[in-house]
């Protein structure tokens, strides 16, 4: 999993420093830059490309409201993530934020252990001590966009979507990120979740939909989801296996097919939403 770079954006310096040493000490993060004002955030975000700016409120020459603002006129390929630390906690201020991109807003003083999972989570989908979330959803699943915000433990973020769910499980089974089988078992998972029947047309049309995504063929996706499976199933969690699969995790020479995997996993959170609807 490559480190997690982030841009610390706050006009408070010796408050950028403790932050940038505390993160510097996490063996996933890298602070590629600080600013102290939001011109100079914005300057610096073509060059340095960060996956996470950490965002104060309140900046000189341009505070975080019109960074995020000119932000969204960028057009950038792959935005980075957000996370607004501020001493501002008003409704009006926080909902503005998350309006205009913001993933996570933190109310100073920090959690320092707090901040670094919530790093963790708005890039990757999840932290370290990952537990299945329970989540509530009012659009169709393919389709779910989060824009609500709703508080939370040290602050306000939005409603995690399916994808960070999906994510979260099958990294929680020990399938590493940087394999091609975690994104093509994540892009199944998804489509399945979306629509059961394809579990009865994998090989036809599942694989084929996947393939043309990742611009790969068939039978290499078949492959990387069956090697995913296995080391899952070798060298995984057993604790979150059985979370998932019951008992019949621990026998480790019963390994699950690829629509048997799949099914399961996108079966346990359709009923999620099911529930949660109500």
């Amino acid at each position: 999993m490559k480190n997690i770079k982030i841009l610390l954006a706050d006009d408070n310096r010796e408050f950028c420093d403790v932050i940038s040493k505390y993160l510097e000490k996490q063996d996933d993060m890298e602070v590629v830059g600080i600013a102290n004002d939001g011109i100079e955030v914005l300057d610096m975000l073509s060059r340095i490309k960060p996956d996470v700016i950490v965002l104060d409120i309140i900046m000189p020459n341009l505070d975080g409201v019109a960074v995020m603002e000119r932000l969204n006129t960028h057009n950038l390929d792959q935005p980075p993530k957000i996370i607004v630390l501020s001493a501002v906690g008003q409704d009006k201020v926080v909902q503005r934020a998350i309006a205009l991109g913001a993933d996570y807003y933190m109310v100073k003083p920090l959690d320092m252990n707090v901040f670094v999972r919530r790093i963790r989570e708005v890039v990757w989908g999840f932290s370290k001590d990952f537990e299945m979330p329970v989540f509530s959803i009012n659009q169709s699943t393919q389709n779910f966009t989060a824009t609500a915000s709703q508080p939370c433990e040290h602050g306000y973020q939005k409603q995690p979507s399916i994808e960070a769910v999906v994510a979260n499980v099958i990294y929680d089974m020990g399938i590493p990120v940087h394999f091609k089988g975690y994104q093509y078992l994540k892009e199944a998972i998804l489509l399945v979740i979306d629509n059961m029947d394809l579990l009865g047309r994998i090989t036809k049309e599942l694989y084929p939909t996947i393939a043309e995504k990742f611009s790969t063929t068939p039978s290499r996706v078949e492959r990387a989801i069956r090697h995913a499976i296995e080391v899952a199933w070798n060298r995984g969690r057993v604790d979150a296996i059985n979370r998932v699969f019951g008992y019949a995790g621990q026998d480790r020479n019963d390994k699950p097919t690829n629509g048997e995997f799949i099914a399961v996993i996108a079966d346990r959170i359709r009923l999620q939403i099911k529930f949660s609807a109500y």
